[in-house]
C-alpha cells in the first residue's frame, strides 16, 4: 500500500473515530404521542428539520392510540414525554399523578362542523332534530360540540341524534349521507370540503385561544431533556411561521396516503385560524377556557393551578432563544 493510501486511511479513520464520541453524545428520549395527526404538525417538524437533532437529542417518537396510553407511559417511566389534550394531564394530576404541561403544541380548537351543500344553516338551531356524525367520545370534537348545544339550550341526547364512529373516519359516512351534518378535525374537514361539502362553523374562531394539545412531562423529569424538547418544539413553531410553504411538504410526507391538495388546504387552514401557536408558551386564560369544557362535562372537578401545572420554568428559556 502507497504511503499516500496509509495517510488518507488515517486520516478517514481519524475523522470516524472523532465523529462517533460527538454523535455519542446526543441524548436519547422518548416521546408518546397520542396518535399520527395533523394536529401534531409541530413535533414533525421539529424532527424533520432536524431542530432535536440540534438541541443534542435522539428523540424516538411512537404512536400510543390514545391519550390514556400516551400519557401513562410518561407516568410509568416508559416514555419522558407525551403529546395530546392537557385535560387528560389536568384529570392525572388532580388524581395526585406528578404530571405537568411544559410547551404548547395546538392553541387553537381545532374542530370544525361540515354540512351537506344544501343544508340550511343559519346558527346553531339550526341543528336541532338533525343527525350529526361525531367522534366516539371521549374525545374534544364531540365535548366542543355538546357544550355548544349546550350553551344553545340544547341537549345532546335528546335534540340530536349523534352517529358516534372513530376518531378520524367521520367522512366516511357523512360523505355516505348518514347525516347532513358532521363535527370534525382535519384533515378530515378539507376531505369533505374536496367533495363539495361546507363548513358553517369554526371553534377556533369562535373561541381563539385554546389550550388544545401540549406536551406533558412528570414533575421530576431530566431537567435538561425537557429543556432542549421544549427549545426543539419553539424552533419549529417560528420556522411554520416563517416557511408555511415547507411546513405543507413536511405534513406531505408524514401524511403520504391523503391528497397534497387537502394536505395543503387543511394546514392552510390551520395557520389563518391560529391552530398552530406561535410559540411554545401557554397562556392562562388559553388553559382556562379548555378546562371550563371539562368542568362543564363533569370530567374535571376543578381547574388546575395554572402557576404549578404550566411549567413556566422551560417555556421561558426557550421563548428567549435567539
Amino acid at each position: 500500500m502507497s504511503l499516500l493510501k496509509r495517510i488518507t486511511g488515517a486520516v478517514a479513520l481519524a475523522g470516524v473515530l472523532l465523529a462517533t464520541p460527538a454523535m455519542a453524545q446526543n441524548k436519547k428520549v422518548v416521546l408518546s404521542q397520542a396518535f399520527q395527526s395533523m394536529l401534531y404538525l409541530p413535533l414533525y417538524v421539529a424532527i424533520n428539520e432536524g431542530f432535536f437533532t440540534a438541541q443534542g437529542l435522539d428523540l424516538t417518537k411512537e404512536t400510543a392510540g390514545s391519550p390514556t396510553v400516551a400519557l401513562s407511559a410518561v407516568i410509568s417511566g416508559s416514555a419522558q414525554f407525551s403529546i395530546h389534550g392537557p385535560e387528560w394531564t389536568a384529570i392525572a394530576a388532580s388524581k395526585g399523578a406528578p404530571v405537568g404541561i411544559i410547551a404548547n403544541v395546538v392553541n387553537g380548537a381545532a374542530v370544525w362542523i361540515a354540512t351537506a351543500p344544501d343544508f340550511k344553516f343559519t346558527d346553531v338551531k339550526s341543528l336541532k332534530g338533525q343527525k350529526v356524525v361525531v367522534g366516539t367520545m371521549p374525545t374534544t370534537s364531540t365535548s366542543l360540540f355538546l357544550k355548544l348545544l349546550k350553551e344553545n339550550g340544547m341537549d345532546g341526547k335528546t335534540d340530536v341524534e349523534m352517529i358516534p364512529v372513530a376518531i378520524g373516519s367521520e367522512p366516511g359516512p357523512f360523505l355516505a349521507k348518514q347525516a347532513d351534518v358532521a363535527v370534525m378535525y382535519e384533515p378530515g374537514l378539507d376531505q369533505v370540503v374536496a367533495k363539495g361539502m361546507k363548513v358553517v362553523y369554526g371553534f377556533p374562531k369562535s373561541y381563539g385561544a385554546y389550550a388544545f394539545s401540549s406536551v406533558t412531562a412528570r414533575n421530576d423529569v431530566n431537567p435538561d431533556l425537557a429543556q432542549r424538547v421544549t427549545n426543539g418544539m419553539e424552533m419549529a413553531m417560528r420556522f411554520m411561521k416563517k416557511d408555511p410553504a415547507k411546513t405543507v411538504a413536511i405534513a406531505q410526507k408524514e401524511f403520504p396516503t391523503l391528497d397534497p391538495a387537502v394536505i395543503e388546504s387543511a394546514v392552510k387552514r390551520m395557520l389563518a385560524d391560529g391552530v398552530y401557536p406561535d410559540s411554545v408558551d401557554i397562556s392562562a386564560p388559553s388553559l382556562k377556557i379548555s378546562m371550563d369544557t371539562q368542568i362543564a362535562l363533569g370530567n374535571l372537578a376543578a381547574q388546575p393551578d395554572y402557576e404549578k401545572f404550566v411549567v413556566k420554568k422551560y417555556i421561558e428559556p426557550a421563548l428567549a432563544m435567539k
